[in-house]
């Protein structure tokens, strides 16, 4: 599932970049940093991001101290890895949209506006923490094609106590802000499908457990069991267990 979201990423960030080509840049990170005054901060660190090549081009040294991570294996699939899975399939939406976003966007603002949403992400010691992304334009061409990003992330673990996402665009320099947008479909989650029960059986499916077998793990009747793989082949529109598990795969339920 990880490489199936990771290739959706690449995609997007393509979108982003516009299949443009930066060329060299020397980072002014002494500059990126005064950046940081246009975002909230509490324990934080910061990249600057690529997305026609989607390469983390520079880690501050506190990526290291918050979340364990050397500079060396914090690329961009690390990132992808350590995304809570739950919030993977939101992420990918989120990314979406931002993409459309700036893409709507005249030349002329792509860099008057910064983006924000919060996910989970996993340290290296294992715990997880809920961090604020919050990324900026710093470098893009006449055509509004973004080439390089500000990237910064906020530890509101403290702040935050459910897992409700949510995706803002604040605007700068006058321009109007849009709070809690409505994000763009690339993947759905079996939450917003499926009940907790119809979750678990099928997960069990997907391993290939017989409908007797699952019974006896989730201590139910068979009965049950048929009851809810009728309620979501329905849902899902599939007529197979393969369906179902390459459907499931496609979407980022398991």
């Amino acid at each position: 599932m990880e490489k199936l979201i990771l290739n959706e990423a690449q995609k997007i960030w393509t979108e982003i970049g516009q299949h443009k080509t930066p060329g060299e840049l020397k980072l002014e990170v002494e500059l990126y940093k005064k950046l940081i005054n246009f975002f909230q901060v509490g324990d934080y660190y910061y990249m600057v991001f690529n997305p026609p090549e989607m390469v983390i081009e520079y880690a501050s040294d506190s990526m290291t101290q918050h979340l364990g991570y050397s500079k060396e294996e914090f690329n961009l699939e690390k990132l992808m890895e350590i995304i809570h899975p739950d919030d993977l399939p939101n992420f990918i939406n989120f990314e979406a949209t931002v993409t459309k976003f700036w893409q709507q966007l005249p030349p002329g603002k792509v860099m008057k506006y910064k983006s924000r949403y919060d996910y989970r992400i996993r340290k290296k010691n294992g715990a997880y923490i809920r961090i604020l992304q919050q990324i900026i334009t710093i470098q893009s061409d006449e055509e509004g094609a973004v080439l390089r990003t500000f990237v910064v992330h906020t530890d509101i673990t403290h702040l935050k106590t459910t897992n409700k996402m949510m995706l803002s665009f604040i605007g700068m320099e006058g321009e109007p802000s849009y709070i809690d947008v409505k994000p763009e479909k690339r993947f759905s989650t079996t939450k917003e499908l499926l009940t907790k029960r119809e979750r678990e059986i099928l997960l069990l499916i997907s391993r290939y457990h017989t409908s007797a077998e699952i019974a006896d793990l989730l201590s139910i009747s068979i009965l049950t069991v048929s009851t809810h793989r009728k309620n979501i082949f329905k849902k899902t529109g599939t007529k197979t267990p393969l369906q179902l598990i390459t459907l499931a795969l496609e979407k980022g339920w398991i």
